[in-house]
């Protein structure tokens, strides 16, 4: 359980009144995989704004529930944010990505939502 994400700063967010944390999981699930999708849409289309929006949307999430991309998350949101054209973030997009998918996974497994 909980090999792709970590659930301590969850649990002290919400007093370890597990029913929050089980919404907290459950708004993850909603929210970041739209996010993620929008991210890799907008990245091979050099859509700055599009991938700055949603990486910067991300990352209060991404950091609760201790992804291990945050840095990577950073990168993309700094590549869309000043357009920096000359940068390619392909890989730290695909850890993000992996990162996420891994997570919505086993959260989907552990919370059985």
């Amino acid at each position: 359980m909980a090999q792709h994400y970590k659930l301590e700063r969850v649990r002290e967010l919400a007093d370890n009144d597990e029913d929050f944390v089980v919404a907290l999981v459950g708004a993850f699930l909603e929210e970041v995989p739209e996010d993620a999708e929008r991210l890799k849409n907008a990245v091979p289309a050099k859509d700055y704004k599009e991938a700055y929006q949603a990486a910067h949307k991300m990352k209060p999430t991404i950091d609760l529930f201790g992804l291990g991309v945050y840095d990577q998350l950073i990168e993309v949101q700094d590549w869309g944010k000043f357009e920096q054209t000359e940068k390619d973030v392909s890989n730290q997009l695909q850890q993000l990505l992996t990162a996420i998918d891994n997570a919505v996974e086993e959260m989907k497994q552990d919370f059985g939502l």
